[in-house]
């Protein structure tokens, strides 16, 4: 046992300075290809968003994105196949009573953390955050309904069809620019004033999908967690 246990941190230490090694040769800060300067510089006037953040995720990097909610759904579907049993369905387990603060507190500040998602998401462009950030706000929303009150479940087909309408709207819109510029995501609105609402063309309703479609997965993880099946 302990000869194994030393292989495997022998192993481990190995591909850690091969790491290292790799790592240290690496030029940072050098903008050899000229990428980064064409972000800084080009960014607002190629896109129209101000946050570059956003720009660069949703825009320029639009694939990374892509897989990146990709996996989030992958994640709530193999959850989804995990916990649920349609032959025997998992019964809500037994809880105790939140109290009337929690659950005042919860009605209270539910609609108002589901307003504060939208309102990140949809300012992504202008303001730090997106649609994942967004996403993860109503998401917690809905936790604090599950807190408060024992009897609480979502209606996983009603956001069944929102993640599928918002995920095809997001791939409609990339397969449009691909169409429309040539390549996957292309900005094909008009990218207006930076740092108005209404600008950065496509950005502002990619990070609209993507804020939806996230908390929705999000939450339908949580509920799938919570043993609550419909």
């Amino acid at each position: 046992m302990i000869k194994r246990i030393f292989s495997i941190l022998l192993v481990a230490l190995v591909f850690f300075a091969i790491f290292m090694t790799l790592a240290t040769d690496v030029p940072f800060g050098e903008d050899r290809t000229g990428v980064s300067s064409r972000y800084i510089y080009e960014g607002v006037n190629e896109t129209g968003a101000v946050n570059l953040v956003t720009a660069i995720v949703v825009n320029y990097r639009g694939f990374d994105t892509l897989g990146e909610v990709t996996v989030l759904f992958v994640a709530a579907t193999g959850i989804g196949a995990i916990l649920y049993n349609r032959s025997h369905p998992v019964k809500k387990r037994s809880k105790t009573e939140a109290s009337l603060i929690v659950r005042t507190g919860s009605d209270i500040l539910f609609p108002i953390m589901l307003l504060f998602g939208a309102y990140i998401f949809v300012h992504g462009h202008l303001t730090p955050g997106g649609g994942f950030q967004g996403g993860a706000i109503i998401a917690t929303a809905f936790v604090f309904k599950y807190v408060a009150d024992t009897r609480y479940s979502i209606d996983h087909a009603k956001f069944t069809v929102t993640e599928s309408i918002v995920g095809m709207t997001f791939a409609l819109i990339g397969i449009l620019g691909l169409i429309i510029g040539g390549f996957f995501l292309f900005n094909f609105l008009p990218n207006g004033s930076p740092a108005e609402l209404l600008s950065a063309g496509i950005i502002p309703i990619i990070y609209v999908a993507i804020g939806i479609k996230v908390g929705a997965e999000i939450t339908g993880i949580i509920d799938n967690m919570m043993g609550v099946q419909q």
